[in-house]
């Protein structure tokens, strides 16, 4: 019983928190069911906008101009509450918009600025985040005064970049368009530790390429890297290894790393001038007359030239507040010593530094203070490949701007899918080939002719509907890459990923290319055609078809930044690779998270594609007829003359007549989690009822219209 509840004798019916001492969750019971909520996740009953509110729509109406300039002056209007240093709040944007954007992973493309989720835990309470709440406050009159014509998502975004214009650097541009989120994500993996920096994310501190995957930060509450080094040891060596493989993760290659790192610290400075004691609670545990401000200070005044935030202490360049080649110029004009902050953090301080090389006081710009690099600067100086980039950015200051800028663009803009996507006036025109450019497809084309030829080609129904399947379920809708539009799935790596079966895949798609020549039909429409008029012969009802997709070229695409989408299980197909410690009934909740469905779609979906005879591995096709869309699958599945056991192999069960002893049926995990799992087995049982063909084959199609159309944001 809680605190609360002993001073009263009236109980309280709901589960009003998280506290197990005050209610037991059914994840309390049983921890390793599967969390559906996931597919549920920002309903509408969480969200206080009307119904059809169109944020973009809000946005394109918004005076851009007038924004940028209330945001410039912002930048140096200086709050007593939380003076700015150097009277520029500019830094501190920087800072807020890099953590809001940089936890994106390209691993599976969760993460990032896209959605403003850095006002909810866990992040607005991460230890790397500390005093970031303030930054959301003194952008608050804005976001008051602009309302619904600005996201969060876009504000905390757009602040950075005006920051660094107001200190004199490049921006590439800018691309509104970010709606919010009302509640904090609940797909996301954030790793598996239960307190804050706890360092158990690699087999041994020895073995640094073991990260587990996908996370993007080497311990828990960080964005990327401790700056002390790994585990807080300030060997900068081994802090460039985990700095590569940290930003890496988030798609950067070792020239961006170098720009965005050296041009960041560029701006601001460190805050550590007390003992770390000194902090209180993070936002998401602070009492409540905090109003949702954490990381309170006891230290002195608290703020300003007091603060605590990071623990270390000083600026990375003597011109906090302006752009310049500063940065590089103490990096390798000077030797370095370790020495330690007020606050306890291990930085490293220039040797016999002049006075020029000094910066100011944060409070006093009249005092001149020792500036600083962390373990994770000075990796940049030692280790040979960063060395090499930073000194030619030391020698060529306009090529570090633009680096930066570039850099910086793809860091605020990598999770928002393609180029189709971006609005607003500072749009770039130019397309890098990390948007995934796609050309324009062609409309003008005889549709029920390119139908005709399909069904006339000597091709089956499951190789219709397995490629089309194979080429659309790419799409995540965590940064809105893959997806069938581009059809790369001719193209390397995708045409060789042992999930797309390469040689039936080659079979099938030298046959689309001769209807493509013949009819002017994208490869990327007779794709998805090919997998409606598929379904058309199995249901002989009408699948929904818009064309317009395009055929990207291999040199549209980057191969390596794609390969990162293939599918090592995906129980849609009952495709599983050996080797992987996850289950496949996980894998395939991660799949259908990420393709935006829900669990009566996902549902709805393998069943019927298990009635078509789609199983890599044949298990769980329970139909005579594989020609015939049925709901054989879930009849069968949910037969109480089935006893199900396992065959040893961990991932696999056969299924034995109960009174003949008679082994009749095998099927995956994948299979059987829609009869074990409660959730699921009400929706199986909705599908397998006598009444349910046609509900099924409707919703078959439903479901199965928008994962082929989940990226044509050209239509949408």
């Amino acid at each position: 019983m809680s605190e609360n509840q002993g001073k009263c004798p009236v109980m309280h019916g709901a589960a009003t928190t998280n506290n197990s001492a005050d209610s037991t969750s059914v994840r309390d019971w049983w921890p390793n069911n599967l969390n559906l909520n996931i597919l549920h996740q920002h309903d509408n009953k969480s969200n206080p906008m009307e119904e059809g509110f169109d944020y973009q729509e809000e946005f394109a109406k918004i005076d851009y101009d007038a924004l940028k300039q209330d945001l410039n002056d912002l930048m140096t209007d200086s709050q007593d509450w939380w003076p700015a240093d150097y009277g520029h709040y500019g830094p501190f944007f920087i800072r807020l918009t890099w953590h809001a954007a940089g936890t994106y992973r390209s691993t599976d493309g969760r993460g990032g600025g896209g959605t403003g989720a850095q006002r909810f835990a866990p992040l607005n309470s991460w230890p790397d985040n500390g005093n970031l709440d303030k930054a959301r406050r003194l952008l608050w009159p804005i976001k008051q005064k602009y309302g619904k014509q600005i996201s969060w998502a876009d504000l905390l975004i757009l602040a950075g970049n005006v920051a660094i214009e107001s200190m004199g650097g490049k921006t590439f541009g800018f691309s509104g368009g970010r709606p919010d989120i009302w509640a904090p994500e609940e797909d996301i993996h954030w790793g598996l530790e239960k307190e804050w920096l706890e360092n158990n994310r690699y087999e041994s501190n020895e073995n640094r390429e073991s990260l587990d995957m996908p996370l993007g930060a080497v311990q828990m509450g960080l964005i990327y890297v401790n700056p002390q080094g790994p585990d807080g040891n300030p060997d900068p060596l081994a802090s460039a290894h985990d700095v590569r493989t940290t930003f890496g993760r988030m798609a950067m290659n070792d020239y961006e790393t170098v720009a965005l790192v050296a041009g960041g610290h560029t701006f601001g400075k460190g805050h550590g001038a007390g003992p770390e004691e000194s902090v209180g609670v993070e936002p998401e545990g602070s009492s409540l007359e905090q109003m949702g401000l954490g990381w309170a200070s006891s230290f002195a005044s608290g703020k300003g030239g007091d603060t605590i935030t990071s623990g270390f202490e000083g600026a990375w360049t003597a011109n906090p507040t302006q752009w310049d080649n500063g940065y590089f110029d103490l990096l390798f004009g000077y030797e370095w010593e370790l020495v330690d902050t007020p606050a306890g953090a291990k930085v490293w301080h220039a040797i016999d530094v002049k006075e020029e090389d000094l910066a100011p006081d944060a409070a006093d710009s009249s005092i001149k203070v020792p500036t600083m690099m962390t373990t994770a600067d000075i990796a940049l100086r030692e280790d040979p490949e960063y060395r090499k980039i930073s000194k030619h950015f030391h020698e060529n200051p306009e090529e570090f701007a633009d680096a930066f800028a570039e850099a910086w663009f793809k860091l605020l803009h990598r999770d928002m899918g393609p180029k189709t996507r971006y609005m607003g006036p500072e749009v770039p025109s130019e397309e890098r080939i990390w948007m995934d450019p796609v050309p324009a497809g062609n409309t003008d084309y005889d549709i029920d002719a390119v139908s005709n030829s399909l069904k006339e080609a000597n091709l089956s129904i499951q190789e219709m509907v397995e490629t089309a399947w194979a080429s659309a379920s790419t799409y995540r809708g965590s940064d809105m890459r893959g997806g069938a539009n581009g059809s790369r799935i001719r193209l390397e790596p995708q045409k060789d990923w042992e999930v797309n079966k390469p040689d039936q895949l080659q079979k099938v798609l030298s046959v689309y290319e001769g209807i493509s020549r013949d009819s002017g039909a994208s490869i990327a429409d007779i794709i998805v055609l090919a997998g409606n008029v598929a379904i058309e012969m199995a249901t002989g009802s009408k699948v929904p078809f818009t064309p317009g997709r395009g055929d990207a070229s291999q040199e549209q695409t980057d191969a390596e930044s794609f390969a990162v989408l293939e599918p090592h299980s995906d129980g849609f197909r009952n495709f599983h690779k050996a080797g992987i410690n996850v289950t496949p009934e996980e894998m395939m909740l991660d799949k259908a998270q990420l393709l935006g469905l829900t669990a009566p779609e996902m549902t709805v979906l393998l069943g019927g594609m298990r009635s078509l005879g789609i199983s890599s591995n044949g298990y769980g096709v329970y139909t005579d007829d594989p020609n015939t869309m049925s709901n054989d699958h879930f009849k069968t599945l949910l037969d109480m003359s089935l006893e199900w056991k396992p065959n040893g192999t961990g991932n696999s069960y056969e299924g034995f007549n109960r009174t003949s002893g008679e082994k009749i049926r095998s099927a995956s995990r994948a299979d059987l989690v829609f009869g074990s799992n409660s959730q699921l087995r009400s929706l199986a049982e909705v599908y397998a009822s006598d009444d349910a063909e046609e509900k099924f084959v409707a919703d078959f199609i439903s479901s199965w219209n928008k994962v082929m159309n989940a990226d044509r944001f050209d239509i949408s």
